[in-house]
């Protein structure tokens, strides 16, 4: 079940008021921490759009990040079917866990799509640079280039991998890919796309096969 303001009273919290809460990668699937919440956690959660646990040892809620700067951005909250452990779908913004690590249960990726979650955190420090203003980001100088420019630069972006993928040999290919896929992350982010709208798309021409 999908939790939303409406439906709080559905959720069978325990005798304590609490139940776990799971944060999930909404890129990579990799499951990044667990904690408590009561109903007031929940509700704030819903309000921010940014993960609110309860802190059983200092008795108040808190938001993931508020110290480290490392939030999660909610995208959705979910029920299991007793309806007594909360699904968090989350886009992380930094390490989930307090030692620095991507997860909480593992120092490396749990699983094979953790590549794509790198892509994500691109995107963040792509928009960060953009905020920032910062004349000497590259990013920043390309974006101040105008649109006509970084069309440009995908699409010789696009050629050197090409010819990398024709005649160079495999480390070639991977530079002039990488090189590739940032320019196209920056002119997307530019035009106020993102990847993850980009793989929505494919995603919807497979389902329609």
């Amino acid at each position: 079940m999908i939790v939303t303001r409406h439906n709080l009273s559905e959720i069978n919290f325990s005798e304590d008021g609490l139940i776990p809460a799971v944060a999930q990668d909404f890129a990579s699937g990799e499951v990044l921490m667990m904690a408590w919440v009561n109903q007031d956690a929940v509700k704030a959660t819903l309000e921010r759009n940014r993960a609110v646990f309860w802190s059983r040892s200092r008795q108040r809620l808190w938001e993931k990040g508020e110290i480290s700067g490392h939030t999660l951005t909610v995208l959705s909250l979910h029920l299991d079917c007793d309806r007594d452990t909360l699904l968090m779908i989350v886009r992380p913004h930094g390490p989930a866990c307090h030692t620095g690590t991507a997860t909480c249960f593992a120092d490396t990726p749990l699983t094979k799509s953790h590549a794509f979650t790198f892509l994500a955190n691109l995107e963040d420090v792509i928009e960060q640079r953009m905020a920032s203003g910062d004349a000497g980001s590259y990013t920043n100088r390309l974006v101040a280039e105008g649109p006509k420019r970084l069309a440009q630069k995908v699409g010789e972006e696009g050629l050197e991998t090409a010819l990398a993928l024709t005649a160079g040999d495999d480390d070639e290919a991977r530079n002039e890919a990488a090189d590739l896929l940032f320019h196209l992350a920056v002119a997307l982010k530019a035009r106020g796309l993102s990847l993850e709208e980009v793989v929505d798309e494919l995603r919807r021409r497979h389902e329609t096969r």
